[in-house]
């Protein structure tokens, strides 16, 4: 059974009490860090609803990273698609949707339909087999109470997910693909002459707010994932079963106003559990915390190679292969991994500035064979990385 390191800070009320029966589970962390700053049923078992969402768009930006998909690609809706329940876009069958427009009904939207569409194009073309999919990932990438059924979070018995792993899937997408964040804290979205809002409120009113998902069915209630940098520091809350939106904002908004002063008191904190990766990494017994999470890179290249489009990246020349060492929104974090990197792996990494504002580490101009190398060796030596072409 895999775990993880959480820190919390002891007798710490987060929560005003006026919200403390309302709401199922909770959770504030630092995303850099990966120390979670308080939990409250973080590994009980809730329905994600469209929280789902954020493993689909996980997926999604794999496949652009490695070619599978392009921003500017058509994708094709399908019966199955166009017949998704509310709330959906209302594509037709046979009709086509561009890929950064389908990014963007996620994240702002959250259209059932265009989930379907996603999922279909990337694992032919039945969402069965996408979910399949998006759990086995769940797993390499340290999920242990998460199982999905489909790619939307339509209601399912057997659909679920807890707040701990919700936050560390969300902690995924931000180290291992931070150009793509911005998605997250689209406030409008324009398609086909019709406006829509974020229903994250977040968004307009916490100051630093930067996404990042709703989600609600009436067996999982209000639920929301609240990214927010402020002062260095890049907090996640994460709120399951709240009784309605006021709730879920204001439960979010408290935990990250209180996240914001214990990083910034200096506060003691407490290590409860490690995290210990999947065997197949040979990784050691133990991580440092969220941000020490395995990549799934090889596990879902594999899965997903008789589905990938002629032409997409089966090997590479010497020279053009890489190492992500993780994705920090300060210049001296990424300068701390560099120095870490070089102490435990004797590896040279420069500090990339990432396109949405934040500092990448990577070991550029490997062949595969030593990107691979040095991948293996990072995770045993606890180090987040992932294999780039």
């Amino acid at each position: 059974m895999k775990g993880f390191l959480g820190v919390f800070f002891a007798c710490v009320a987060l929560l005003t009490p006026a919200f403390g029966a309302q709401y199922k589970a909770a959770l504030v962390a630092d995303m850099d860090s990966g120390k979670v700053l308080y939990q409250e049923n973080a590994t009980v078992q809730n329905y994600p609803a469209s929280l789902t969402k954020i493993m689909t768009l996980y997926l999604t930006f794999d496949a652009l990273e490695h070619g599978r998909l392009h921003l500017d690609d058509y994708l094709i809706v399908s019966q199955s698609a166009a017949s998704a329940s509310p709330v959906k876009l209302g594509l037709k069958a046979g009709s086509k949707i561009k890929v950064e427009d389908a990014i963007k009904a996620l994240t702002v939207l959250s259209a059932n339909d265009v989930a379907r569409v996603l999922a279909e194009n990337l694992k032919g073309g039945m969402e069965g087999n996408f979910a399949g999919l998006m759990t086995r990932v769940a797993s390499e990438i340290g999920l242990t109470g998460t199982n999905f059924e489909n790619s939307s979070g339509l209601p399912d018995d057997d659909h679920m997910s807890t707040a701990r792993d919700i936050a560390l899937l969300s902690m995924a997408v931000y180290k291992h693909f931070p150009q793509y964040w911005k998605y997250f804290g689209i406030k409008t979205w324009t398609y086909n002459g019709k406006t829509y809002t974020n229903g994250n409120r977040l968004l307009g009113s916490y100051p630093g707010c930067d996404g990042m998902k709703t989600g609600y069915t009436n067996k999982s209630r209000y639920s929301l994932v609240a990214t927010a940098k402020r002062d260095n520091h890049h907090l996640i809350a994460v709120v399951l079963g709240a009784e309605n939106k006021d709730v879920r904002a204001s439960v979010a908004t408290n935990m990250l106003n209180r996240g914001f002063e214990a990083v910034g008191s200096g506060a003691p904190t407490t290590t409860v559990q490690t995290y210990s990766a999947p065997v197949s990494y040979n990784a050691p017994a133990s991580q440092n915390s969220y941000s020490s999470a395995p990549t799934f890179k090889a596990a879902y290249n594999a899965a997903t190679a008789q589905s990938a489009p002629s032409g997409s990246y089966s090997g590479n020349k010497s020279g053009n292969a890489g190492v992500q060492f993780g994705a920090f929104s300060s210049k001296s974090s990424a300068q701390t991994q560099v120095e870490n990197v070089r102490n435990k792996l004797g590896v040279t990494a420069v500090v990339e500035t990432a396109p949405n504002g934040m500092f990448r580490v990577r070991a550029n101009n490997l062949s595969e064979s030593a990107a691979q190398d040095i991948r293996a060796r990072a995770q045993n030596n606890g180090i987040d990385c992932y294999v780039f072409h």
